[in-house]
């Protein structure tokens, strides 16, 4: 971490753009003010060195572990994805709109893509929000209650949908259209690559909207290919 002391905050985020999140959260503006070094900033700014260094090194060590999902039981599967996928979608929305807004506000006129990659991103966004909230509270619970009772042979299984197949199909068209949205934005983006005289802000958009795309495709695989598959086939068997 000593190397850091030798560059600037636009170096360091230059170099991973993760560390955008770090210097947000300590107010150190990495994008008009990314030309000061680290050591400088926190001098400013009577931020502790040692803090900003822990949480760019723990960027360094964050690796997801593998894990055997279809071996998981469908309610524990539900949790993992709630505080997995779920959180990092609510977490990440707001800041990326942020971005979305500043870049097509600063950089509209001269890339107009960035106008509409601004507004795709905020359809997504509430599309998103009312796609988990139904998720929580709606099909999730029912999917811990057929785990809960698939040893009670005479449980009584009472849903407001009927059969579990059918808020199943909505979650996977709503899936379909954020999928669509974002692949919209890819293109646009050209694959998520910044004009070369994009401002850091410019480049952790990028960087983030990339980022939030694949994260939703690991999110989607494990409901659609894992999940619902499971819940379905338990429906099944406590109707039969």
């Amino acid at each position: 971490m000593e190397s850091l002391l030798e560059k600037t905050v636009g170096e360091i985020v230059a170099s991973n753009y993760k560390a955008a999140d770090v210097f947000k959260k300590y107010g150190i503006d990495f994008c008009c003010g990314g030309k000061v070094g680290l050591s400088e900033v926190c001098n400013q700014k009577s931020i502790s060195l040692a803090d900003i260094e822990n949480d760019l090194k723990n960027l360094a060590s964050q690796a997801e572990s593998a894990h055997d999902f279809d071996r998981w039981q469908p309610d524990f599967l539900a949790d993992y994805i709630v505080n997995q996928h779920h959180t990092y979608v609510r977490e990440n929305i707001p800041v990326i709109v942020q971005y979305a807004q500043k870049v097509a506000r600063v950089h509209g006129e001269n890339h107009p893509e960035t106008v509409e990659i601004n507004q795709l991103f905020q359809e997504v966004a509430m599309e998103l929000d009312a796609h988990l909230q139904k998720e929580e509270k709606i099909l999730f619970p029912y999917i811990k209650q057929l785990v809960a009772t698939k040893s009670e042979s005479n449980a009584c299984m009472v849903s407001p949908f009927g059969t579990i197949a059918n808020p199943i199909k909505m979650m996977e068209a709503e899936h379909e259209t954020a999928g669509d949205i974002l692949r919209k934005i890819d293109t646009l983006s050209d694959n998520y690559t910044p004009p070369a005289t994009a401002c850091n802000t410019y480049r952790v958009l990028y960087a983030k909207l990339q980022e939030f795309e694949a994260d939703l495709h690991k999110h989607v695989h494990l409901e659609n290919n894992i999940l619902f598959p499971k819940a379905l086939q338990l429906e099944k068997v406590r109707r039969s």
